[in-house]
């Protein structure tokens, strides 16, 4: 589809459907500058975020009569 088509398409709208079509590029063009203002992550970041129990491997006592 070429500009000149697709301006012709919305010339032919109505106004409350040419605004809407105005609203709809302005929301996709917002969503574009927001996906390249996101900052890459750092390595290692979370370190330090996550702690494990000492006995985390060690058998539950609820499992102990199947084993």
């Amino acid at each position: 589809m070429t500009n000149y088509m697709l301006y012709n398409k919305i010339s032919s709208l109505p106004p409350s459907l040419i605004k809407e079509v105005d609203d709809f590029v302005d929301f996709l063009k917002s969503k574009k500058t927001k996906k390249n203002n996101l900052k890459e992550r750092e390595f290692g970041c979370g370190k330090g975020l996550i702690i494990l129990a000492d006995d985390f491997d060690e058998p539950l006592e609820d499992f102990k009569e199947y084993m």
